[in-house]
């Protein structure tokens, strides 16, 4: 009875059987023995997992619950909730890791006796990893505390021996986080990997705003085979169930000392006698309530007292307390901490002192909030002996990296770029200034009336191409123009509208004429990413997926991809080039069977307006597609083939089409800048 327990919401049903919202709510009002709610509300009613997967085996909507969904819908519906659901699984997936013969031990028999004997153990891994139980922030459970959670556990065990402990902690620790987005603000894996490159190498690293782990787990990532128990990783933060997910995310990642606590960190630092190598940090932007009138006289303001709108220079302040002389400390900036009044004067001593070394400016969309080109800062704590400034500060502006849509940034490009800037300067104190991306600027320079460290105020724009650049793309345009006139499709014979026998592609599915498979939420293969946006613009896969222990769904050429949010008739056909690339979220992809089923009839039909409008739902904010629901016409291959090329050459044609509106854009934008600059003659 302990299994039922666990309760799963209608979006939960909807994911196990691989449909839509809408087919759950039907299947409740046509079978009346549909499971009845044994929780949650009226209009959000939560039902019994092992009732739902048993009614749905039996009316074939489900051969069998995949081990990861069946162990993640125990988490999402863990009486206790999902965090304490998580920092029990990390517990005994802990335990698995370091002594799986013990797990063993205490695993064999009831759930009763698991529940009694598993604390002594669990103590027995956990205090030698974090510490004593008065300091650290992962407690061990109880045995009352342990009872409800023992069929997860068992769950997550088999899981572990499927994957590893440390993967089945990272995939069910990565779908909560990507089914509350907004409850945490998450540091991409991109961003964390480049903040750990810029520490360097470094035994002692601290994380004040430890969040999920992000940073610290890269920084453990970086130093790779080298980490050993020398090296401490240590986190804080104010929520403590983050606290506890970071050490057990850490503890099963590294071989390192870990040390969590959970607390404020301006108001209570838990770490006050430390002199850590390396400081990275992702601090809470625009806090107005972080102890402005308490702190006032805090002995970690020995660049000034910040404002009470300037907490982020609050946390640049603690980052440098909490360095030993040399260290290196990399924060996440809003923009505007480089250029407001207000906080000017601590500016200008950073600089004076030498502590600010660089400030790097990042694409738009490198983390939350998306809309905005966030900062990285680095600082180096001065030696007491040695306070004159250094003379130059670096400034670089990757913004010529931005993303072309939503998918996501090319992280290579900019770890790149960044990394050859700053790896001589940090050497040398100086690097060849490289137009529209980095200079290395004079302290003196810097301390005007401002302090303004923006560093596309400092920085010199890159070269437009000038008359050459422009006469190349004038060119492209003309020939693309061209072809656009020879592929436009002859005159249509007009025709009484045909009924044809019809079929869905949930039918086709179950009678293995194709494949359906949805995008996912993470992925460990290092591939380029389809998007949604991809698939709605008609350009190259674009995205990065979080780094996550889920297979990714890799594309092969001759699958369909639809997108399943966001309304319109869309269907792309994976060609050669794009053969390869990870499926991304909200995308629907379709294999055919080649003896069954043309890919580019599929695709033509699958785009018609009202075939999508009859399998559309619609919710107040959004437009949700049923793939399932979407209608066929019973061909033969033959037939299907003829309606294929003519869909093909249509597709060419929008795309050509396309590509001739981005030349467009592309000689606008250019003469422009050019007529602007002075590298084009207006005559």
């Amino acid at each position: 009875m302990q299994e039922n327990g666990t309760e799963v919401t209608a979006a939960g049903i909807a994911r196990l059987a691989g449909v839509g919202r809408a087919a759950v709510s039907n299947w409740r009002r046509r079978h009346a023995d549909f499971p009845k709610p044994v929780g949650g509300t009226e209009t959000s009613p939560s039902f019994a997992l092992t009732e739902i997967e048993d009614w749905l085996r039996a009316q074939g909507k489900l051969a069998e619950v995949p081990l990861r969904e069946r162990v993640w819908q125990q988490v999402a519906g863990h009486p206790q909730g999902p965090v304490t659901a998580l920092i029990h699984v990390g517990c005994a997936l802990l335990l698995v890791h370091d002594r799986p013969t013990v797990w063993l031990e205490v695993s064999a028999g009831s759930d009763a006796r698991l529940a009694d004997l598993l604390p002594a153990p669990l103590d027995q891994v956990l205090t030698p990893r974090f510490g004593a139980i008065r300091k650290r922030a992962v407690a061990t459970p109880t045995a009352a505390q342990l009872r409800p959670s023992v069929p997860l556990l068992r769950a997550a065990a088999e899981l572990a021996a499927e994957l590893d402990a440390r993967k089945a902690f990272e995939f069910l620790l990565g779908r909560h986080l990507d089914a509350n987005p907004r409850q945490y603000t998450l540091t991409p894996t991109g961003l964390a990997a480049l903040m750990a490159d810029l520490a360097g190498p470094a035994t002692t690293v601290l994380d004040p705003a430890c969040g999920t782990g992000a940073l610290l787990r890269a920084v453990a990532a970086a130093q790779g085979a080298t980490a050993t128990e020398e090296q401490h990783l240590d986190g804080q933060d104010s929520a403590p169930e983050l606290a506890a997910l970071t050490a057990l995310r850490l503890a099963l990642h590294t071989r390192a000392v870990v040390r969590t606590a959970a607390a404020d960190t301006l108001r209570a630092d838990a770490f006050d006698s430390l002199r850590a190598d390396a400081v990275v940090c992702h601090p809470p932007f625009n806090e107005r309530n972080w102890g402005h009138d308490e702190l006032a006289y805090d002995p970690r303001w020995e660049y000034g007292f910040p404002a009470r709108t300037e907490s982020e220079l609050a946390w640049v302040q603690h980052a440098l307390a909490r360095l030993r002389e040399g260290g290196v400390a990399v924060l996440l900036m809003p923009p505007a901490a480089a250029s407001r009044r207000s906080g000017r004067r601590i500016r200008a001593d950073l600089l004076r002192r030498g502590a600010l070394r660089a400030v790097i400016a990042l694409p738009p969309g490198a983390a939350p909030p998306y809309n905005l080109p966030l900062h990285l800062w680095v600082l180096r704590k001065p030696a007491l002996a040695a306070r004159a400034a250094r003379p130059e500060v670096l400034l670089a502006d990757t913004g010529v990296f931005t993303a072309d849509s939503r998918g996501g940034l090319d992280w290579q490009a900019v770890r790149t770029a960044v990394l050859d800037a700053w790896r001589p300067f940090d050497r040398t104190g100086t690097v060849p200034e490289q137009p529209g991306l980095s200079r290395c600027v004079p302290v003196i320079e810097l301390l005007d009336d401002d302090v303004d460290l923006a560093p596309a105020r400092h920085l010199p724009p890159p070269a437009a191409g000038g008359g050459e650049r422009l006469a190349d793309v004038r060119d492209s345009l003309g020939e693309t123009l061209r072809l656009t006139d020879r592929l436009t499709p002859p005159p249509a014979a007009p025709r009484p509208p045909v009924r044809w026998p019809l079929t869905t592609i949930g039918e086709l599915a179950r009678g293995r004429a194709l494949q359906l498979r949805t995008g996912g939420s993470g992925g460990h293969a290092r591939v380029p990413v389809l998007t949604d946006h991809d698939v709605l613009a008609g350009t190259a896969p674009s995205g990065t997926l979080p780094d996550s222990d889920e297979e990714p769904v890799l594309t092969e050429a001759g699958d369909v991809v639809v997108p399943v949010l966001g309304g319109g008739s869309i269907a792309r056909v994976v060609d050669e080039a794009t053969a390869g690339a990870a499926l991304g979220r909200n995308l629907a992809l379709l294999r055919p069977d080649p003896a069954a089923l043309d890919p580019w009839f599929l695709a033509g039909f699958l785009r018609g307006t009202a075939n999508n409008r009859q399998a559309s739902s619609y919710a107040s904010t959004a437009t949700r597609l049923d793939v399932r629901r979407l209608q066929l016409p019973r061909l033969p291959l033959e037939q299907q083939r003829v309606y294929g090329e003519r869909f093909r050459a249509l597709a060419e044609f929008e795309e050509t089409l396309r590509l001739a509106g981005r030349l467009g854009e592309q000689l606008v934008r250019g003469m422009y800048d050019g007529l602007t600059d002075g590298t084009v003659e207006p005559g």
